[in-house]
């Protein structure tokens, strides 16, 4: 009967070891003392550091002044994605917000991550480095192409031929630009 017992636990290890896993670049972004207007977009990476695909199924800020877009695209063993968050930075104050993430990792399928700082029509604006604007820019291209990769699947589903080949000609393009812009990237260090 231990033996049988020991078994199952095995087993039920092994099964619950062979899974996705998700793992965040931090838990907090704090966006330090930022002027009143300013951009409230950050970034948080997402990694599956399990051996199955990670699907992040829904985001859920603790409040309308924050919004976060995500892919639903499921994130492959050892590859990451991004949780962009839009703070709304027009109230001026300090602030703390949660998000839930939700995902199919059997372990931690509601994960929360913070962002905090504070609003000051006072503050002196950052200016961002060259590597930190190429980066924005590779963000940007990232998400065209996601979304033309949406139109694409949206043409298929509608049988337009014409316009998911002109789609895909497009994603061609985007993808060789995005390839330069991560070529650009490196040589700024």
């Amino acid at each position: 009967m231990k033996k049988l017992f020991a078994g199952f636990a095995l087993l039920g290890t092994i099964a619950f070891a062979s899974a996705q896993t998700i793992t965040f670049d931090r838990t907090t972004f704090d966006y330090g003392t930022v002027k009143t207007g300013s951009d409230g977009q950050r970034y948080f990476t997402v990694t599956n550091t399990g051996d199955k695909p990670l699907i992040i199924s829904s985001v859920k800020a603790s409040c309308g002044c924050t919004t976060p877009v995500w892919s639903q695209d499921p994130i492959l063993p050892g590859k990451s994605a991004q949780i962009k968050v839009g703070y709304n930075t027009a109230t001026n104050g300090d602030f703390l917000k949660s998000i839930e993430v939700f995902s199919n990792d059997p372990a931690n399928s509601r994960s929360v991550i913070y962002i905090k700082g504070k609003v000051d029509p006072n503050a002196v604006e950052k200016k961002l480095t060259p590597s930190e604007k190429k980066k924005l820019e590779i963000d940007q291209k990232k998400e065209e192409i996601a979304k033309t990769v949406k139109g694409i699947e949206a043409a298929k589903a509608a049988s337009k031929k014409d316009e998911a080949k002109s789609l895909k000609k497009s994603l061609k393009q985007m993808n060789k630009d995005l390839e330069s812009l991560n070529k650009e990237l490196k040589t700024l260090g």
